[in-house]
């Protein structure tokens, strides 16, 4: 195998963890955000588990993260919650950061 190959590799395998690694750290932001959601839409501690499926599976209807933000603003709208959109952005982006960080440490 020459240098190029084994480099080659290298750069495939580094993709694939970091696809790898966006994944946890999308569905973990997910389950924050849901449950972040959830104690404002007055969810039962009962039914937050269902909920933040329900977040997991709308991230997967579409590429990106728009499908996510806007199930959590029909979900306030719905219950008459008043969130700002950039509560919400603030909120993707802060527990994505947590969600990184959280699985690196892990590591």
């Amino acid at each position: 195998m020459t240098t190029f190959d084994e480099r080659e590799k290298g750069y495939e395998k580094k993709f694939a963890l970091d696809q790898d690694l966006k994944f946890k750290a999308e569905a973990r932001r997910n389950k924050l955000l849901a449950e972040w959601a959830a104690e404002k839409l007055g969810i039962s501690a009962d039914g937050v588990a269902d909920y933040a499926r329900s977040v997991v599976r709308a991230d997967l209807q579409e590429k990106g993260d728009d499908d996510v933000f806007r199930k959590l603003h029909k979900d306030f709208a719905d219950a008459g919650v008043s969130v700002d959109d950039q509560d919400i952005r603030a909120k993707m982006s802060e527990f994505l950061a947590q969600a990184v960080t959280d699985i690196e440490g892990s590591r």
